[in-house]
C-alpha cells in the first residue's frame, strides 16, 4: 500500500535559483513518514515516554533525478519494502504531476532512549501487502 503526503514547495525551501535544496528533499520524505507512522495510530511521543523508544534512522540512499522549484505542488510515496522484527526499508518518491523528481531507499530502526536497539512496534512489523 502506497501512502501519498502532498508538499507544496515555498520560498523557503528553494535556492537563489528558486530551486528546492537538497537537504529539503529529505525534510519532506521524513514529514511523509511522520504522517504515515501517525496514520497507522501509533503515538511517537507516547512510545519514547511509555515504552522508551524512538524511531531512527541508520541509513538512507537518494538520488535526485530533476528539480522542483518555488511554488510547485509535490507528493511523496511512501511504501514499505521490506521489515523484519528491527528494521524498516522504505522507498519513497517524490513526484510532481507525472515526474518523478527524487527517489530514496530509507531504512529505520527503533532504539532504546540510550541507544540500544529494540523491536518495531507490532503495528509496523506485521506483513508487507
Amino acid at each position: 500500500m502506497t501512502h501519498i503526503f502532498p508538499i507544496r514547495v515555498y520560498y523557503e525551501d528553494t535556492d537563489m535559483a528558486g530551486i528546492v535544496y537538497h537537504a529539503n528533499y529529505l525534510k519532506y520524505i521524513e514529514r511523509a513518514r511522520s504522517d504515515w507512522v501517525r496514520e497507522m495510530g501509533l503515538d511517537q511521543n507516547a512510545m519514547r515516554e511509555r515504552d522508551g523508544i524512538v524511531f531512527v534512522v541508520r541509513r538512507i540512499e537518494a538520488d535526485y533525478l530533476a528539480p522542483a522549484k518555488y511554488d510547485d505542488h509535490l507528493e511523496v510515496r511512501t511504501v514499505t519494502t521490506a521489515v523484519t522484527g528491527v528494521r524498516l526499508v522504505m522507498g519513497q518518491e517524490v513526484w510532481r504531476g507525472g515526474t518523478l523528481l527524487f527517489r530514496a531507499e530509507v531504512t529505520a530502526v527503533c532504539v532504546t532512549i540510550d541507544g540500544h536497539p529494540a523491536r518495531l512496534p507490532a503495528v509496523i512489523r506485521k506483513p508487507v501487502h
